[in-house]
C-alpha cells in the first residue's frame, strides 16, 4: 500500500531501493526554499504543467493547479511507473484504494499509463501539505487533487519512477 509523510519520513523508507535516489533527491530540491527547481515551480502559472527527464527513465512533472471536489476526481492506477508525489505548495486532499478489487471504467491505456476505475466504497483519505510525499505504486488506486476544504491554488510534483523489472 502507499508510503506517505514528510520528505524525510519517506526517503529514509525508500533508501534501499535505487530506482527511488533520484526522485528523492529532486523532491529534496523542489522543497529547498530559493533552489533553482522550487523557484522554477512557483512560477508555473495556474494550469501549467512541465516535464523535465531525469535519470534512469524517471521523469517529474511540475504542476500549478486548482483543487476541487471529490466528484470531479476519479480513481486512477499505473502499471510502468511508480508516482512520487511531492506537495511543494498549498494543501489537498487524496483517496487511496487498492486497485485489485476496483471495477474499471476505462481500460488501461498504455500511452497515458493509466487505467480509470470506480469509486469505491471505502478509501484511506491521506492530507498533503507542503513538504509531504506519497509513494503510490502499481497496485494503489488513488484520487489526487481534492480539496482540503474550499479549492485552492496547489503546486505539486509527480516523479514517475519505472517499475523495476
Amino acid at each position: 500500500m502507499a508510503l506517505f509523510g514528510p520528505l524525510a519520513t519517506v526517503r529514509a523508507r525508500c533508501a534501499r531501493w535505487p530506482e527511488f535516489r533520484d526522485a528523492m533527491a529532486y523532491a529534496a530540491e523542489a522543497l529547498t526554499p530559493g533552489s533553482p527547481v522550487q523557484a522554477r515551480m512557483r512560477a508555473l502559472a495556474e494550469g501549467a504543467t512541465r516535464r523535465v527527464a531525469l535519470a534512469g527513465g524517471a521523469r517529474a512533472v511540475e504542476m500549478a493547479y486548482r483543487t476541487g471536489p471529490a466528484a470531479a476526481g476519479f480513481f486512477e492506477s499505473h502499471r510502468q511507473y511508480i508516482d512520487v508525489q511531492v506537495m511543494v505548495a498549498g494543501e489537498e486532499v487524496m483517496e487511496v484504494a487498492a486497485a485489485g478489487p476496483l471495477g474499471v471504467m476505462e481500460a488501461y491505456d498504455e500511452a497515458k499509463d493509466m487505467t480509470r476505475h470506480a469509486d469505491p466504497s471505502a478509501a484511506s483519505t491521506l492530507r498533503l501539505r507542503a513538504g509531504d510525499v506519497a509513494v503510490l505504486w502499481p497496485d494503489d488506486a488513488h484520487k489526487p487533487s481534492l480539496a482540503a476544504g474550499e479549492p485552492a491554488l496547489v503546486r505539486k510534483m509527480v516523479v514517475k519512477v519505472p517499475v523495476p523489472a
